[in-house]
């Protein structure tokens, strides 16, 4: 049987990238999925290609720094799935600049996609996660342990040049994930992040063309990082390279298994072993 049969999970910006393989991971292992990303058409793939595989999943786009998001995000799950076990918050990009240059927009754009929306996300869970408790303990029945993975980066535990409005939301993601931990360990829930190293994704590899963006909220981002400085990045890792999207998932997934029902308030660095 596999582990995760009959868990529900939630996972967001898992239309494309890291996300999708989250997605993909959990719903292998018996996980129905509530897909979401910013666009209807990769959401919509990410469920297709679940649903091939024999899996179970819907779609829930949108973005997670909208109002009444996460009230439509966790209400999917529970309403079109019947429940919820897992938590991923994975939804996010850089917007960078050095200090003096950033602006307030900036400041603000980033803080709302990596730390508010978690936090509304959590929010709006609880009193689902408290009500599922609360009916189990009425009937005797064991309550299952449920997983909070938060998604943050190394960059939330040393810094990076560049990156205040980044470094400071993944940092706030720590302090988020040790304060929902001793919240709700009562709920027999964990609540775990992952720092991801370098990680190769479209936000890392510049198009063939030269510089490549993309479009948040009808504002033009510029993604992927000059190849030189990739290599240059790549040879401070020990095991000599970036990870893939897969092995990201991997990790995610170590902390949604029955096998770290007792870790919790924990960063687990996915990053090839480089050390800050």
């Amino acid at each position: 049987m596999s582990a995760l049969n009959g868990k529900i999970a939630v996972v967001t910006g898992s239309g494309r990238g890291i996300g999708r393989e989250i997605a993909l991971k959990l719903a292998a292992d018996g996980a129905a999925i509530v897909v979401n990303d910013l666009d209807e058409e990769p959401a919509a793939q990410t469920v297709a290609d679940i649903e091939a595989a024999g899996g179970r999943a819907v779609a829930c786009p949108g973005s997670v720094t909208e109002e009444g998001f996460a009230e439509r995000f966790v209400g999917t799950a529970v309403d079109e799935l019947g429940g919820l076990d897992i938590i991923v918050n994975n939804a996010g990009y850089t917007w960078d600049s050095v200090v003096q240059k950033m602006t307030d927009e900036q400041w603000d754009a980033i803080l709302d996609v990596h730390l508010k929306a978690p936090f509304r996300i959590l929010r709006a869970a609880q009193p689902v996660i408290s009500g599922l408790v609360k009916a189990a303990r009425a009937e005797g029945r064991e309550v299952p342990c449920r997983k909070v993975v938060n998604i943050s980066s190394i960059a939330g535990l040393g810094g990076n040049a560049g990156q205040a409005n980044y470094a400071a939301a993944k940092a706030g993601v720590t302090g988020l994930t040790k304060t929902i931990a001793k919240e709700w360990g009562r709920y027999n829930v964990t609540v775990n992040t992952i720092a991801f190293g370098l990680i190769t994704t479209r936000l890392t590899e510049a198009p063939a063309g030269g510089d490549g963006s993309i479009d948040v909220a009808g504002r033009e981002i510029k993604v992927g990082v000059n190849p030189q400085l990739l290599d240059a990045m790549a040879a401070q890792i020990p095991l000599g390279r970036a990870g893939t999207p897969q092995e990201a998932a991997g990790a995610v997934y170590l902390l949604c298994r029955p096998e770290s029902d007792y870790v919790s308030a924990q960063t687990l660095v996915c990053g090839g072993g480089y050390m800050i």
